[in-house]
């Protein structure tokens, strides 16, 4: 597989995700994948799986804006704008949240290492109603 399919592969997916994407990580992911963002550490297709399983139970629409791709052979660097809606999150309103990802492709085109890296507080603490309110303020007290 090209080096620029596989990464094209990896970006469409991910704005396919909703709560039935797991029946396709087959497809990305190797079997023995290592997946790791600011809140988990994770192993292997099954357990991305669950975690996929758990994360997106609940979010009502998750769409990616792609800005840089690059690669270089096996490895390949991605930024984004993830704008997502949870009802448990900002009264259920949008939330946009930048953030890279990190990938290694196997032989085959599919990912076998998948590091991610955003700001966990922009994504889900500071709309909490109490944890908010106080990560706010501290924001605005550090700033």
């Amino acid at each position: 597989m090209s080096q620029g399919k596989a990464l094209e592969d990896f970006c469409a997916f991910f704005n396919k995700l909703d709560n039935t994407c797991t029946e396709k990580l087959y497809e990305v992911y190797t079997e023995d994948i290592v997946f790791s963002d600011p809140l988990h550490h994770v192993e292997g297709r099954r357990a991305l799986e669950a975690y996929f399983a758990a994360m997106y139970e609940n979010v009502e629409r998750c769409q990616f804006v792609y800005h840089t791709r690059q690669q270089q052979g096996n490895q390949a660097f991605v930024t984004w704008t993830m704008t997502f809606a949870h009802p448990r999150l900002a009264g259920g309103r949008s939330i946009d949240v930048e953030g890279c990802s990190a990938l290694t492709f196997a032989e085959d085109g599919r990912v076998l290492r998948h590091r991610d890296y955003f700001d966990a507080g922009a994504m889900l603490y500071e709309h909490l109603p109490l944890m908010g309110r106080a990560i706010r303020w501290l924001k605005q007290r550090l700033g």
